[in-house]
């Protein structure tokens, strides 16, 4: 496989916040080691806003993020959404349901500018790490058209990506699929006009989330037989932060737990299941 130099390579890192969580990640370092735990020079590193209730509290924390260098970037998703709904091609409607599960993702890849954009939702994060998923990943994009997405495995599932694979290289499963928990993708193809598309096997998504974007791109990387791949060494950790308001209504618990969590998931361990 082709080498290549990450210094020339324009990646993008976003991940989103919401009502529910933006104190978890904005409130103390849990963001600063969430884009430290990827080990890669990304050209810019951006924050969407999604569906809070006290947009200029949320905001003055978010800019506190921008002054130390942590972000270069914050947008609060309602203010792009009807722009980049009509640059898609989509209204609100058509998602049944699913609108505010996909806006964020959909506003943050209208608003990229770079070749490649790294996602992570709000509740994932990578374990402390040096594996270079990223860099192998990009070799794989530049030597693959068909391959459009990838990402780590996820929950240490190793066995799970493997079984919902169809090949395989030295570090990576290959096959359908896609997840808004994690993903590393092509930006020149998913600022297309992709996500009015519909697949029989994309019904696995829940219910709930409608028409929602994860399941849309799915449709559209099946039904033009677009593939992802996933690692074989590197993995992800999504876990639900607590509705426990204990927890989040209490500026110094808030932050306590968030340290917590980065360190009691962020090791593989061998009593760690998850």
């Amino acid at each position: 496989m082709k080498s290549i130099n990450i210094q020339t390579v324009m990646v993008t890192f976003e991940t989103k916040v919401w009502e529910n969580d933006w104190k978890y990640i904005l409130t103390g370092n849990y963001l600063d080691r969430l884009i430290d735990r990827c080990h890669f020079p990304f050209e810019e590193k951006t924050l969407i806003i999604n569906n809070v209730s006290n947009r200029g509290l949320v905001q003055k924390y978010a800019e506190n993020k921008v002054r130390k260098g942590i972000i270069d970037h914050y947008y609060f998703a309602e203010d792009y959404a009807d722009e980049t709904l009509a640059f898609f091609n989509l209204t609100k409607d058509s998602f049944k349901g699913g609108y505010y599960y996909s806006i964020g993702e959909l506003v943050s890849i209208y608003l990229c500018k770079t070749d490649y954009l790294l996602h992570f939702s709000s509740d994932t994060f990578l374990p402390k790490d040096k594996i270079a998923w990223i860099e192998e990943a990009l070799k794989v994009f530049k030597s693959r058209k068909d391959i459009i997405v990838a990402n780590p495995s996820w929950n240490y599932s190793f066995k799970s990506a493997k079984k919902e694979s169809m090949d395989e290289n030295d570090l990576f499963y290959i096959g359908y699929g896609f997840s808004d928990q994690c993903y590393l993708i092509k930006t020149d193809i998913f600022r297309q006009r992709i996500y009015n598309e519909t697949n029989d096997f994309s019904e696995r998504y829940p219910k709930y989330g409608g028409q929602l974007f994860e399941k849309r791109v799915d449709s559209f990387m099946r039904n033009n037989h677009l593939l992802r791949i996933s690692s074989k060494k590197k993995t992800y950790i999504h876990r639900n932060f607590p509705k426990n308001s204990f927890y989040y209504n209490c500026c110094f618990l808030d932050k306590v737990y968030a340290w917590y969590r980065l360190l009691r998931y962020g090791f593989r361990l061998a009593w760690i299941r998850y």
